[in-house]
């Protein structure tokens, strides 16, 4: 079984108890915010899966991690479960896993749009409703810039990218020439 299929099927799991709490945005968050300690913490990765360290040790130890994080008794029993399991190192990529489930749910789409220049408000205000439009869904639209870029913008919806950037364009113009 793969990495991200198994990262898949425990956010699945987690996705069913959070809908059954009724607490999928809330639980989503902590997942998130323990992924992201434990992507930046070397000792709270090396206690996550050291045989070295007692499997008593280790839950004690991840509970006291997430009881100062004030996670909930769910979210604090799937980290138990994890370090139970030594699945640990998957917990960034089940985090990516449930917000996408807890996206697709709260009828959400996110969308990065890369410009060689910061975009304006109005700009920036009017692309996210036109991908609004276009998807069919709210958009939550992340802003980065690029001074590599020349000019325009490349906007990523999931796996649909737009280029319109002007290297996208130089390339197209130079395969139709040198198609010609």
């Amino acid at each position: 079984m793969s990495y991200d299929t198994l990262a898949e099927r425990y956010a699945h799991a987690i996705f069913e108890l959070g809908i059954e709490a009724s607490a999928i945005a809330g639980l989503t968050e902590e997942i998130r915010r323990i992924a992201e300690a434990y992507a930046v913490s070397l000792e709270m990765q090396v206690l996550g899966t050291s045989p070295l360290v007692a499997e008593r040790e280790r839950l004690a130890a991840i509970d006291e991690v997430a009881q100062r994080l004030g996670l909930s008794r769910i979210a604090r029993n799937v980290l138990g479960v994890l370090v139970q399991a030594r699945r640990m190192t998957a917990l960034p990529a089940i985090s990516r896993h449930l917000a996408r489930l807890a996206d697709k749910r709260a009828g959400v789409v996110r969308a990065t749009v890369t410009s060689a220049e910061p975009l304006s408000e109005a700009y920036g205000q009017r692309l996210q409703t036109e991908l609004e439009e276009l998807t069919g869904n709210k958009v939550l639209l992340e802003r980065r810039h690029d001074p590599d870029l020349l000019a325009g913008i490349v906007v990523r919806v999931g796996d649909r990218v737009i280029d319109g950037s002007a290297r996208a364009r130089l390339h197209e113009l130079r395969s139709q020439l040198l198609s010609a």
